[in-house]
């Protein structure tokens, strides 16, 4: 599927992730992307992008990924003035980190998770994600119908491509029984949308990144990073965001890359 000339929409695109999978589409020549993110700094990312592209590429929206009236905001805007968004990658994310039970050591008794925060944590990292996504389908299948267009043919060109940020974590990791879970349930869900988007013309893949070297990783701080983290990874070191931004594009790019993809930087745990 071809980069160049395509509209995409990048959520939590202001760092991390996000922003460099941005860089990498505006290298790419891409025609538009839509900067999603919270805040006011995706408008300095998106100003940054457009001087090194020396060209008005990136449009900033801010907002929250969570809310259905601001998703189809986002999708009419950068549709209306670029064409049909046909690159998603969902990368907002959150964590909320804590043991699924532990005793108190002053009553004896056992604290269970927040059932509040595995909400919160689902609504940003799973639901959200899935309706950016089939948000971009609908309307690949809605153009597609207007034309009198049904089930798309190899001889086409491919319509459209998503691809879901997982993570090791969903492979289990201590203290993240709401992210391990958000990011399993992306696995379910793209395989799912894999078999039933691509008769519209459009590819759904997920890319599990280790620990990167963004403002979510450095939270941890730099003591539990080193103790925790580098000492089980083969580099020796964080992965930079431009290395999953570039395994991200290569997703898109080959489309003879299908299902998931791991970018864990030779991650092993040892054994609790």
């Amino acid at each position: 599927m071809e980069i160049e000339n395509r509209v995409a929409i990048i959520t939590g695109a202001a760092s991390g992730i996000g922003h460099a999978v941005c860089l990498e589409l505006a290298a790419k020549g891409v025609k538009a992307i839509a900067m999603v993110d919270m805040n006011d700094e995706v408008k300095v990312a998106a100003d940054q992008i457009n001087r090194e592209a020396g060209r008005e590429v990136a449009v900033p929206y801010i907002g929250d990924t969570t809310n259905e009236k601001f998703r189809a905001n986002v999708f009419d805007s950068i549709s209306r003035d670029n064409g049909t968004a046909r690159i998603c990658v969902p990368c907002a994310g959150i964590t909320r980190d804590a043991l699924a039970v532990k005793i108190n050591k002053e009553t004896g008794k056992a604290e269970i998770y927040s059932v509040d925060k595995f909400r919160q944590v689902i609504e940003v990292n799973l639901i959200a994600p899935v309706y950016w996504v089939m948000e971009m389908i609908a309307r690949i299948a809605e153009e597609r119908a207007q034309k009198g267009m049904k089930k798309w043919h190899p001889d086409e060109r491919l319509q459209g491509t998503a691809i879901f940020i997982g993570s090791i974590s969903s492979q289990g990791n201590k203290g993240q029984v709401s992210y391990a879970s958000t990011k399993a349930g992306l696995e379910g869900a793209a395989a799912t949308l894999t078999k039933e988007a691509i008769f519209h013309g459009v590819r759904c893949g997920v890319i599990h990144p280790g620990f990167t070297d963004t403002p979510m990783v450095r939270a941890l701080g730099e003591e539990y990073i080193e103790k925790n983290i580098l000492k089980d990874t083969q580099l020796g070191r964080l992965i930079r965001p431009t290395e999953i931004a570039d395994a991200i594009c290569f997703m898109i790019k080959n489309s003879a890359v299908s299902g998931e993809l791991w970018a864990d930087a030779g991650w092993h745990p040892s054994p609790a």
